[in-house]
């Protein structure tokens, strides 16, 4: 005989729940649309003898706080209730027994809704925010709001993020592997008088794998792990997050050793300022919290708070001195070596060809976080996957950095003979002016399939090794590349230049500047940084600092001549290779992309004129 499944305690919550919505819909219902009492007439007590007196009054009701009565038939109108407020008079009685009035002292009821229905709707609410209470922590009731709702991991059984998930940032690791060491064996940081610090802040970029470190280290801790986001502490209910902030160090120093992780710090970590337009009380109070568990931590607690944020420069300053968060660890985007191993790392659950090659790949993609690497090796597979192929090629690896960096091919977009005809002298004109001058990555190909949301063309440059320092030259040569669509197409079509160089002129104003304003490389306004230093280390400052009239037309005036010299550069090599920009042209207008061994047989054609004696400092 089969046994009957007991119906789960969450069910009979749900469908408690809903019996109580229904009272409540029920009850409001009943209040707007049951029957209204009729309309009751206010007259004046000496009214109200008069209308006795002529007969026109058939019964009377009398209480202590009114007196309610209805007209006769053959009154006017007839049948109608009116009401008097009563006062003291003996005579009252005899009136109406002498008028044939019936009356009675009984209290008629005014209606259900005000009487019983707002209660009922009322304990109904009650009754539905306990439910709703219970369903969430059904041990903590109603106040549960007040707890942190921090998540617990007790160690390597429930969190099979180990270290070894973890590529490209072993400086960030190596400095958690001392706190994991730390907690397993105190003893040996202690034994010297050092103390390991109280707080670990990582910072670095979006997708820099800050929040996957602090994951492999709950694996590799063997310890209590609490994870929660900065945002959970924040509620629309003054006092709410600094309870959260208690009731979370009150966990942790009960499991200790323990280790605290918050992910997004800056969501109530912000600095305290002066404008009170722009402050917050809650989370000022939140952060209060923060800052007092921090500084009421006994070192014997070994209790380790570790946060993590992308932007250290909203940070209060309290947040980060000794004593709190001691210790600050750059989570940055890999180098070379990082992202190959990276690259392999994300490749192993996926079927491989023989074509590929990681150590080439990871040459292209300087600048890309962990998560863009991820990306990549993903979107390769899907579109391996898209043709029915049973591994995943270097073709799909190239095909989905493009995809990342230029855009999804817009095969549909179609576009007429005279914009072909313009995109395509515009991308070899970048393609020549960037391979013959300093300071371009080498050119991997050339396309006028339009990508992405506003690119009818492209030409891909990819770096073969990691750059640090550029010198005045070769950043020259990066503007005269940008500047070469342009030139291109001033000179083939007799100066009836297109919008296509839009975002490549705001490219290259943006370049020029930072020569001109922040690394002092005009000779006019010499050494000196004209922008303000950016607020966060991982960002470029943007805002010019205060300058007289002169010496800002001066700045501009330098930026103009370095854009336009760079534009004179573009056009000199283009006009030395004025019959190569044809024949590339034509060929890519039949091809619609130039790359591989055709591409090189064309750039081995290439004039590479040298700089202009004047630019080489101006």
């Amino acid at each position: 005989m089969d046994k009957v499944p007991t119906p789960a305690p969450e069910n009979d919550l749900v469908f408690l729940g809903w019996g109580i919505l229904g009272v409540i819909i029920l009850s409001i219902g009943f209040m707007f649309f049951a029957p209204s009492v009729p309309s009751i007439q206010n007259i004046p007590y000496s009214q109200f003898l008069q209308e006795i007196n002529s007969g026109k009054v058939e019964e009377v009701t009398l209480s202590n706080q009114q007196i309610v009565g209805t007209y006769r038939q053959n009154a006017v109108p007839p049948n109608q209730r009116f009401k008097t407020i009563p006062v003291p008079d003996p005579n009252l009685l005899p009136i109406l027994q002498r008028n044939g009035v019936t009356f009675d002292g009984s209290v008629e009821s005014t209606g259900f809704g005000s009487g019983i229905a707002w209660p009922i709707v009322i304990l109904s609410i009650l009754g539905l925010g306990w439910l709703f209470s219970r369903k969430s922590s059904p041990e903590k009731g109603f106040m549960s709001f007040s707890k942190s709702g921090a998540r617990l991991s007790m160690g390597p059984g429930e969190n099979k993020t180990t270290f070894a998930d973890v590529a490209g940032v072993d400086e960030a690791k190596q400095e958690l592997l001392e706190v994991v060491e730390f907690l397993r064996n105190p003893k040996k940081f202690t034994r010297l008088g050092g103390k390991v610090p109280k707080g670990i802040l990582l910072i670095g970029p979006p997708g820099t794998g800050k929040t996957l470190i602090a994951r492999a280290l709950a694996g590799e801790a063997g310890v209590p792990f609490f994870s929660i986001g900065g945002s959970a502490f924040v509620e629309m209910f003054v006092g709410v997050g600094s309870a959260r902030v208690r009731d979370l160090f009150e966990q942790a120093k009960a499991q200790a050793p323990c280790i605290i992780f918050i992910d997004e710090l800056d969501a109530i970590g912000k600095s305290r300022g002066n404008n009170p337009m722009m402050s917050n009380d809650e989370r000022e109070q939140t952060l209060n919290q923060l800052l007092s568990e921090m500084d009421g931590f006994n070192p014997s607690e070994n209790v380790i708070v570790i946060a993590a944020t992308n932007r250290p420069d909203s940070l209060d300053q309290a947040l980060l001195r000794p004593g709190r968060f001691d210790r600050q660890v750059l989570v940055d985007r890999p180098d070379r070596q990082g992202r190959l191993a990276v690259l392999r790392l994300h490749a192993q659950k996926v079927s491989l060809g023989e074509t590929v090659d990681f150590e080439l790949l990871a040459a292209e993609t300087m600048g890309f976080a962990g998560a863009d690497l991820a990306n990549l090796v993903n979107e390769a597979a899907l579109l391996a996957a898209r043709r029915d192929a049973p591994a995943v090629e270097m073709k799909d690896l190239n095909e989905a950095l493009e995809r990342l960096i230029a855009g999804l091919q817009k095969i549909g977009r179609v576009l007429n003979q005279q914009e072909r005809v313009t995109v395509a002298y515009h991308e070899v004109g970048h393609a020549i002016v960037g391979s013959s001058v300093l300071g371009s990555n080498p050119l991997r190909k050339i396309s006028i399939i339009p990508r992405g949301h506003q690119a009818l063309g492209y030409t891909l440059q990819l770096p073969q090794e990691d750059r640090h320092l550029l010198t005045r030259t070769e950043l020259f040569g990066q503007l005269a590349t940008l500047l070469g669509g342009r030139a291109a197409e001033d000179l083939m079509f007799n100066g009836e230049v297109s919008t296509g160089a839009a975002n490549d002129l705001a490219k290259v104003t943006e370049l020029a500047e930072q020569m001109v304003t922040q690394l002092g490389m005009s000779h006019d306004l010499g050494n000196v940084c004209y922008l303000r230093e950016g607020r966060n280390f991982l960002e470029d400052g943007t805002e010019r600092r205060k300058t007289s009239e002169a010496t800002a037309q001066m700045i501009d005036r330098a930026i103009r001549d370095l854009v336009d010299e760079a534009y004179d550069q573009a056009m000199a090599n283009l006009r030395q290779n004025h019959t190569l920009l044809e024949e590339m042209a034509q060929s890519l207008l039949t091809h619609e992309c130039l790359e591989g061994p055709n591409l090189e047989q064309f750039l081995k054609q290439i004039k590479r004129p040298s700089l202009p004696a004047n630019l080489a400092y101006s």
